[in-house]
């Protein structure tokens, strides 16, 4: 039986959250965003959408499109906390809830939603609920497959609920222009199109062996996506026990090592602090490189000792880092430790020898980390 997995997707996440914060902003053209030169829109408004303004804009563009546009800067601390609601609150529709970004996340619904006779009356009502309790705007879009359950959500915004059956997909997929398929990004598209591919229907279709080159290990990949299969596993924290890990995407696209660096350091302490919450150690970490072009890359490395503390996690990840940094613009960074147990504390009789450098080294790391902390909070 085919799963229900449900893709939600809150609209507009950065200006929402500050008319949240400041309600006089409501109704009005909003981005967030870079102040310098080189600065781009992080999120748009719809009302600053209306007047031509997109998300990855320059902000000198969006103020000649707009001289009246209010600019803010981006809260990532504010935006995470209301994340963490937002999260908090779809698992109580189900456990199986992965977090896909800031700002959306998909579900595993097989189990809330297989006696339900009207979906969407189903699905309207959890709108309601989500702003209700957090004042946050989604759209929903629920297919068998994670790729379908995306696509859907973005068919209609804001506030929208698209259901695709397997059936539906030559109606309600295969139309959409190739630019709106995820997973082609704005290089590919170009090229796709050259080779008379303007249409996810035409991907779908056609036998032009250019453009299985192009699109290489990729392309049997899609072909499974937009016929309606491939991968339908919501894999949520409590299914990975193995692993505790974070990841964050830079509102621009940067090279600026001191940039990368101070990511690095939270998503660190972050992953540290989770670990030492449920008493978990591991003994590998592995770091995640997403460039601009949207090119993946993972690194680990594997230890004797199980660790957890701030200070190995983040000297280990930028060791990492600098082993395989080449000076790229890079969109995302990760820092996930891996093979982990529960920290076993163990009644031993140590001798006067044992006691002296490993209680020293210990109290080290402690105050390493909180300092850390302290600061970084």
């Amino acid at each position: 039986m085919a799963k229900i997995i449900m893709h939600v997707d809150l609209n507009a996440f950065f200006a929402t959250a500050e008319v949240i914060r400041n309600p006089e902003y409501k109704g009005k053209s909003l981005v967030v965003g870079g102040f310098s030169k080189r600065g781009i829109v992080s999120t748009a408004s719809y009302e600053a959408r209306a007047k031509g303004i997109r998300s990855a804009m320059p902000i000198y563009m969006a103020r000649q499109l707009d001289p009246n546009v209010i600019i803010l800067p981006v809260d990532f601390e504010y935006y995470e906390h209301l994340s963490h609601q937002f999260v908090t609150f779809l698992r109580g529709y189900s456990s199986k809830v992965e977090v896909a970004s800031i700002d959306e996340c998909f579900v595993d619904m097989s189990e809330a939603m297989k006696n339900v006779t009207n979906p969407i009356t189903y699905l309207k009502d959890l709108q309601n609920r989500l702003y209700e309790q957090t004042k946050l705007f989604c759209s929903i879009g629920v297919a068998p497959t994670k790729f379908l359950a995306k696509m859907a959500s973005n068919m209609k915004k804001p506030r929208g609920i698209t259901i695709i059956r397997r059936r539906d997909i030559k109606k309600k997929l295969w139309p959409l222009k190739i630019e709106e398929m995820f997973g082609i990004g704005v290089k590919t598209a170009p090229v796709l199109k050259k080779l008379n591919i303007n249409t996810i229907g035409d991907l779908a279709n056609t036998n032009d062996p250019r453009v299985k080159e192009k699109l290489g290990k990729f392309y049997d990949t899609i072909q499974a996506w937009i016929r309606g299969y491939g991968n339908d596993e919501v894999v949520s924290e409590a299914d990975d026990p193995k692993s505790i890990g974070a990841s964050r995407t830079f509102y621009d696209d940067t090279n600026d090592y001191k940039q990368i660096e101070a990511m690095f350091k939270k998503l660190s302490l972050e992953v540290s602090e989770r670990a030492q919450e449920h008493e978990k150690k591991g003994i590998t970490l592995q770091i995640t490189i997403r460039k601009s072009n949207f090119k993946t890359t993972t690194h680990a490395k594997t230890y004797d000792e199980p660790f957890n503390s701030f200070s190995l996690i983040f000297g280990r990840a930028m060791m990492l880092f600098d082993q395989n940094y080449v000076g790229e613009a890079i969109r995302l960074v990760g820092v996930a430790l891996q093979n982990i147990d529960k920290v076993v504390i163990r009644n031993v009789q140590l001798s006067l020898f044992d006691v002296e450098e490993p209680v020293e080294q210990s109290a080290t790391i402690r105050l390493i980390d909180e300092f850390n902390s302290k600061i970084d909070k």
